[in-house]
């Protein structure tokens, strides 16, 4: 009988879990415990149901590109719950000057695809629109070394498009700056088109000229998420584990190789395992592994992180009949404001709030979150009211008004920061890793933060030990 240690109750522990337990069920040469150090399980994946909306405190979502998530849900159940975004209504505003200008159509991340609402866009001044111009006849560029986003797409496109859209863009995926970024980790397929075309734009236009001359297929929505929220997908992989198996308030303080497998110390006792997932962000894997290996400890601690900070409300039909339409806006740091982005929520998965409620996401990252972290949640939502009527001007009279409810949802050290080198550092993580019989590690500190790539990460490493 195999026994494997899983630490972390996240969502990619609980993948992980649910790979091994599927081989318990079937073949029955494997037994587990899953150790979680708060008192519930799924991690950042919790959901509220507040006044009749589906309130999410992390992720409301996934990318549809990514598969994985997806797949999972189908597996355990949950193939009729997925829901996918309003993406008829999409629209992203870039707040510019004080106005919220609309991204202009055909625009795929910062790279231009169709001239002319690029050419009429206010969002961009004449002289980055003559540099998205000149772009187009970048030659191939072999470049052997990382930089960051921010110096990539200055060498494409100028700084004004760092800080219009680069900078904002991914602030509200990583939670980071563009100026700490990887482009290799971050935006690899960029970088490659960069290799093969130079040109990003040219990139773009060949592989659009590609799929429109194949079969017609209508365009999957951008982002999938669950008809009752992102902590249903957690909460159905553990009603297909094994009850037994789950230890929650448990803190593993240690880990360490013996000749036969592992000990696993948590605090009063300690277990034999013959192998164990790591599956905890990485300065807290660094210190469950300082026993086993000094140097994948250090590598594992310069993993460095972001926090967040998330406030929901919910407002009546006035608020929500004056809103613009869309999916929300983006704040460039250079704006001068605290908060980093809004979603309209109601308008993104209309199933989330009723027809007569307005119900928006607003979100603080990096320095900005940790400029307002010690303020209390009456502070932060009253920062949040006062630039949303400063953003959305004084047309959204109801703002004024207090909201019908109001949520603060802090995430200290969630969001991994893949820094320029991360895919070197990975390399000689997993060449440490390979010294270690017995030892997988899965989470958000490698290879994609998003729930697809946590989901891919436990499972892939579930199945390493199983092999």
């Amino acid at each position: 009988m195999i026994r494997i240690a899983i630490i972390g109750g996240g969502i990619s522990g609980l993948s992980a879990a649910f790979e091994v337990e599927q081989r318990r069920q079937a073949a029955g040469d494997v037994e587990y415990v899953l150790y979680e150090s708060s008192s519930r399980l799924g991690g950042v994946l919790r959901t509220e149901s507040i006044n009749g909306c589906v309130v999410e405190a992390g992720p409301d979502s996934f990318v549809t590109e990514k598969p994985w998530a997806a797949d999972l849900c189908r597996v355990i159940g949950l193939g009729d719950q997925l829901i996918v975004s309003n993406d008829a209504d999409r629209k992203t505003y870039i707040l510019t000057r004080g106005h919220l200008v609309e991204m202009p159509d055909g625009l795929m991340f910062m790279v231009p695809t169709k001239i002319l609402p690029t050419g009429l866009s206010p969002l961009f001044s004449w002289k980055t629109k003559l540099r998205m111009a000149q772009e187009l006849f970048h030659p191939p560029r072999a470049v052997n070394h990382d930089e960051s986003v921010a110096d990539f797409v200055e060498r494409h496109y100028g700084r004004e498009m760092v800080d219009r859209l680069a900078d904002p863009l991914l602030s509200g995926v990583y939670g980071g700056e563009s100026a700490n970024l990887s482009v290799r980790a971050v935006l690899q397929r960029f970088a490659e088109m960069e290799r093969t075309h130079g040109s990003l734009g040219r990139a773009m236009l060949v592989a659009r000229r590609k799929m429109s001359s194949g079969p017609r297929k209508s365009a999957p929505s951008l982002f999938t998420s669950l008809k009752n929220g992102m902590q249903s997908l957690a909460e159905a992989i553990v009603s297909r584990l094994n009850p037994a198996s789950l230890v929650t308030n448990c803190v593993v303080n240690s880990i360490r190789p013996e000749a036969s497998g592992w000990l696993v110390s948590t605090t009063g006792q300690a277990e034999h395992f013959d192998a164990v997932i790591v599956a905890i962000p990485g300065a807290a894997a660094a210190s469950v592994l300082r026993e086993a290996s000094a140097g994948l400890s250090t590598e594992l601690e310069a993993i460095q992180y972001s926090s967040s900070i998330t406030v929901v409300m919910g407002y009546d039909l006035e608020v929500r009949q004056s809103l613009p339409p869309g999916f929300g806006f983006l704040v460039p740091r250079s704006e001068g404001k605290r908060l980093l982005a809004a979603t309209f929520v109601h308008n993104k998965f209309p199933h989330r709030a009723p027809e007569d409620r307005a119900l928006l996401r607003c979100f603080f990252a990096g320095s900005n979150a940790e400029n307002v972290w010690d303020l209390s949640e009456q502070q932060i939502v009253h920062i949040v009211r006062e630039e949303l009527r400063q953003i959305l001007g004084p047309q959204i009279g109801g703002l004024r008004d207090e909201p019908l409810f109001a949520r603060v949802y802090k995430w200290k050290s969630a969001m991994a920061q893949y820094g320029v080198g991360h895919l070197d550092r990975l390399d000689r993580i997993e060449n440490l890793r390979k010294q270690i019989p017995g030892l997988a590690l899965a989470g958000n500190a490698y290879r994609g933060i998003g729930v697809p790539d946590c989901v891919r990460s436990g499972r892939e490493a579930a199945k390493q030990l199983l092999a």
